[in-house]
């Protein structure tokens, strides 16, 4: 009983993470603009959150209304698949610095990021968001929600990443464009 509530605070915290980085990216969005930047495929920011929304409801009521049980050996591993995710994300917005938000915006002029962890992964965000979105329901058994969401991610990151690509073919010609160390 203990361990679903040391979750739920888990889950609490990465819901005000998640909060944060919104307004991070907002800030991000607004310096973008104010330089000619714009946004492209903006259907999906709404889809996003509603999927973080509700895999964050999800988890819960499967930890606490299915009385999940906390497995040692699977909340370890879980646990190792979060930091990884989290490093990821977190290197991915200090590399991008003020370019990072979470819709997909474009600046024409500028060039794509090639330094920090995107010397070595082109979407290391994403990868990130995979690994999380995966990793935090098995930190307490909640199997469903872990392949419910992983599935339901996979198709929007799938859309996202073709928009993105797409809005940067816009705005930087030549095949430089995709052409990173992967």
């Amino acid at each position: 009983m203990v361990t679903r509530w040391v979750f739920t605070g888990l889950v609490a915290l990465l819901a005000l993470q998640r909060i944060y980085e919104l307004r991070l990216s907002g800030r991000h969005e607004a310096v973008i603009r104010s330089q000619g930047g714009r946004e492209h495929a903006a259907w999906q920011v709404g889809a996003m959150k509603a999927l973080h929304a509700s895999w964050f409801i999800a988890m819960l009521v499967e930890v606490h209304g299915l009385h999940r049980s906390f497995l040692p050996g699977l909340s370890l591993l879980a646990l190792v698949t979060l930091l990884a995710g989290q490093s990821l994300r977190y290197a991915a917005i200090r590399s991008l610095g003020w370019r990072w938000t979470v819709n997909v915006m474009t600046l024409p002029g500028l060039p794509l990021v090639r330094n920090g962890i995107y010397r070595y992964l082109r979407h290391p965000n994403y990868l990130g968001v995979v690994l999380e979105i995966l990793a935090v329901p098995l930190l307490h058994s909640a199997y469903v929600t872990a392949f419910v969401f992983s599935l339901a991610n996979m198709i929007l990151l799938s859309a996202r990443i073709r928009a993105e690509d797409c809005a940067l073919r816009e705005v930087v010609s030549g095949p430089a464009v995709f052409h990173q160390n992967t």
